[in-house]
């Protein structure tokens, strides 16, 4: 039997749709998958401010995936700044089919859904609003031909705004990894992304620390640029994994530069990969 509703401020009106009043409990905004894909696991790369680095994260993570022989995409949810089809040297457009849009690959064999593979000119800004720009989101999941797909990962705009939240509530995104950089101040916008993610009910895997030192090219002395790191206390605070502290390597920009990011290997992030691999294993 249905629960009634208790709060006696409630009309006839108010109440309807409402999930309690016919123990519905939560509602499901999951939207299908693309009828001619099959994705194994979810995985998005947030970060609470920009410019710390989250699309190089983001394919660094699927190049690590790709080489152990795993089929990887990346849906490129940062609508207003896509930045993974330049970095894997992917251009040119998208072509659509009965079934549905077909993503590029890049060298490697990762697939790439991005705005930039939609525009008749990849330089041309995008100037929508919020609800458009989540409805692209939406049809980067539901109707791409992704194909078969072990790991797919979202590199999400900055911020907890409505990108992420789409995401979130739309996708099955099994966990996120929240990319950092070791300024004191981002131990607050760490938190801001852990606690949309806790109140979206996505559990986070763990944090990435981007930046974290440059080493010197002649004595090998690691120069603190940003000043010293903060994610192991953050890390401490929220009880979660440290996946890795990257330094500021040039090659790893030349080659996003030249669009061969697809040749890179990031030996620092060894650690997510593992735990990336452990969850297939789970699940």
């Amino acid at each position: 039997m249905a629960k009634e509703c208790s709060n006696s401020s409630c009309s006839k009106e108010s109440c309807e749709g409402c999930p309690s009043k016919a123990g519905q409990g939560k509602p499901d905004f999951h939207i299908d998958l693309n009828a001619d894909s099959s994705i194994k696991h979810v995985i998005g790369v947030v970060s609470g401010k920009g410019g710390v680095g989250k699309s190089m994260v983001t394919a660094s993570l699927a190049n690590q995936k790709a080489k152990e022989g795993y089929k990887v995409g990346i849906l490129d949810a940062d609508i207003t700044g896509p930045s993974i089809p330049k970095m894997l040297g992917v251009h040119g457009q998208v072509v659509g089919t009965e079934e549905g849009m077909i993503p590029l690959e890049a060298e490697n064999g990762i697939k790439v859904m991005s705005v930039n593979l939609l525009l008749d000119n990849e330089e041309d800004p995008v100037i929508w609003r919020g609800p458009v720009i989540a409805g692209v989101v939406k049809q980067f999941w539901n109707e791409t031909v992704w194909g078969d797909v072990d790991y797919l990962f979202v590199d999400m705009p900055p911020g907890t705004g409505d990108v992420p939240l789409t995401v979130f509530q739309s996708l099955p995104v099994d966990g996120i990894v929240i990319v950092t950089s070791p300024q004191e101040l981002v131990q607050m916008i760490v938190k801001k992304a852990y606690n949309m993610a806790e109140m979206m009910h996505v559990p986070v895997l763990g944090l990435i620390e981007n930046f974290s030192y440059l080493k010197c090219p002649d004595c090998g002395k690691e120069i603190k640029l940003f000043g010293e790191s903060h994610i192991e206390d953050v890390a401490a605070e929220l009880t979660l994994p440290v996946f890795g502290k990257i330094p500021l390597d040039p090659a790893f920009a030349e080659k996003a530069d030249e669009g061969k990011f697809y040749e890179t290997e990031n030996p620092y992030l060894q650690t997510a990969v593992r735990a990336l691999s452990a969850m297939s294993r789970i699940m």
